[in-house]
C-alpha cells in the first residue's frame, strides 16, 4: 500500500520491528516474547517436536534475530530460543519452586516462584536475566563493528522484575526492601550496563533509549508496611486492578542529542504509541488505514516541536475500563487476587490521580457517555 507523500511499506501484520527493518534498520529482540508460538507451548497436552521450527515468533514479526524465552519465567516449559531453534530442548523436568512464606512473608505470587514443568538442562533460573542482559550487550557491541552501517533497533524484555525474584548474591540485602528491592536493584544494574555498551560504541548520544514497564507491581500493604517502602508511590492498586497502580508506569526516555535532561512530560503515553512514533520518526507521513488506529506520536513531546500532537482517542484498559481525557470510569469486574472495584467508578485524574473520590453519582452523564465508548469500541469488529 503507498502511503500519502511517503515510503512504501506492506499494510499486512506490520509491526515496529517490521515497519523499521523495510526503512533499513537491522532488528534485534532479546528477552521474553509472551505472545505465542506455533505450536503454543503453555499447551500441557502438546505434543511439541522440538526438532522442527518454532513459528510465530519475532523472527516471523519483523525481526533480524532473536534470543529469548517464549513467556514469563514462572511458566514452563523453561528453555532457550534462538531465532525460531530450541537452544536445548526441555528434556528434563523441574518441580515446583517452595519459596512462598519465609522470613519475609510472601505469598503464592510473590518470591522465588515458579511452576513445575519441563526445563533444559542447561537452564537456570538465576542465570536468565544476566544472560540477557549479556546477549544485549554483544548486539550492541557488534554494531559497532558492523559493516552495513544499518541503524539498530533493539527491543529488550526482560521478565525481571516478575517473579521468580531471583536477584545475585552481589545484590543480596543491598535494596532494603527485601529480594524484590533488591532485584529490582540487579534490573538497574543491567540497565546501566547497556547504555555503558551505546557509549563504548560510540552511539550513546544519537540513540534513542525508552525504559518502562507493562504492569504495577505485586506489593501488598503488609509489604509496605514491613519494609516502609511503598511500589506504587501512593497510587491506589497494584498488579491486576484497573486503579492507577496497576498500570500508570514511568516512561523514562534517553536521547541525549535530541531531549534535554530533566524534563518532564505530563502527557499520557500508551505502548501502543511507540508504533505511530517510530514512523514518525524515520519519516513515514502516514500509516495505512485501520492499523494502529489508537496510536499517537510523542516525538512532538519529546521534541518540542512546533508540530502539535494529535489528539489522544480513548483509552481502552480492559473490557471494564476506559479513560478518555482527564476522566476514567471502571465498571464492575469479577474479583482477582488482588481486591478488585465492586462497583462502578468514576475519577477525574487530572483532580484526583489517587482516585479517593469517586464521582459516579455526581457526573452520570460523563459515566454514561464512556459507557458507551467503551461498547462501540468493544463491539467493533476487526
Amino acid at each position: 500500500m503507498s502511503l500519502a507523500n511517503g515510503p512504501l511499506i506492506e499494510s499486512d501484520q506490520i509491526t515496529v520491528a517490521s515497519l523499521l527493518r523495510d526503512q533499513g534498520y537491522r532488528t534485534a529482540m532479546v528477552g521474553k516474547w509472551h505472545l505465542g508460538f506455533k505450536p503454543y507451548l503453555q499447551d500441557k497436552n502438546a505434543s511439541v517436536d522440538y526438532s522442527k521450527p518454532l513459528r510465530g515468533g519475532p523472527v516471523d514479526r519483523g525481526f533480524d534475530s532473536f534470543f529469548g524465552m517464549h513467556a514469563s519465567l514462572d511458566i514452563p516449559p523453561y528453555f532457550y530460543i534462538r531465532n525460531r531453534r530450541p537452544v536445548t530442548p526441555p528434556t528434563e523436568e523441574t518441580p515446583a519452586s517452595s519459596s512462598t512464606g519465609g522470613p519475609e512473608g510472601w505469598n503464592d505470587i510473590q518470591g522465588a516462584f515458579w511452576r513445575a514443568g519441563k526445563i533444559g538442562p542447561d537452564f537456570e533460573f538465576d542465570q536468565v536475566t544476566p544472560r540477557f542482559f549479556e546477549e544485549a550487550v554483544d548486539i550492541i557491541q557488534k554494531q559497532r563493528g558492523s559493516e552495513e552501517g544499518k541503524p539498530l533497533f533493539l527491543y529488550l524484555a526482560l521478565p525481571s522484575p516478575h517473579t521468580p525474584w531471583l536477584p545475585l548474591e552481589e545484590f543480596r540485602g543491598k535494596s532494603g526492601a527485601g529480594m524484590y528491592g533488591d532485584f529490582v536493584l540487579q534490573v538497574d544494574a543491567g540497565v546501566g550496563r547497556i547504555l555503558d555498551a551505546l557509549e563504548a560504541a560510540g552511539i550513546d548520544q544519537n540513540t534513542l533509549v525508552i525504559f518502562s514497564s507493562d504492569n504495577g507491581p505485586v506489593w501488598y500493604d503488609k509489604d509496605r508496611e514491613k519494609f516502609g517502602h511503598d511500589s506504587v508511590g501512593g497510587l491506589r492498586g497494584m498488579k491486576f486492578s484497573s486503579w492507577e497502580g496497576g498500570h500508570r508506569m514511568p516512561f523514562l526516555v534517553r536521547w541525549p542529542r535530541r531531549v534535554d535532561r530533566g524534563r518532564v512530560c505530563d502527557r499520557t503515553v500508551v505502548f501502543s504509541d511507540l508504533f505511530a512514533t517510530l514512523a514518525d520518526l524515520v519519516g513515514l507521513n502516514a500509516i495505512p488505514a485501520g492499523m494502529a488506529e489508537d496510536s499517537v506520536s510523542f516525538l512532538p513531546w519529546l521534541l518540542e516541536g512546533d508540530r502539535p500532537p494529535a489528539k489522544r482517542p480513548p483509552i481502552v484498559h480492559d473490557a471494564t475500563t476506559i479513560r478518555d481525557g482527564d476522566w476514567k470510569l471502571i465498571l464492575p469486574k469479577q474479583r482477582r487476587r488482588a481486591r478488585q472495584e465492586a462497583s462502578k467508578e468514576l475519577f477525574n485524574l487530572k483532580q484526583d490521580l489517587f482516585e479517593q473520590n469517586n464521582l459516579i453519582a455526581d457526573q452520570p452523564a460523563i459515566a454514561e457517555r464512556l459507557q458507551l465508548q467503551l461498547s462501540s469500541l468493544l463491539d467493533r469488529k476487526p
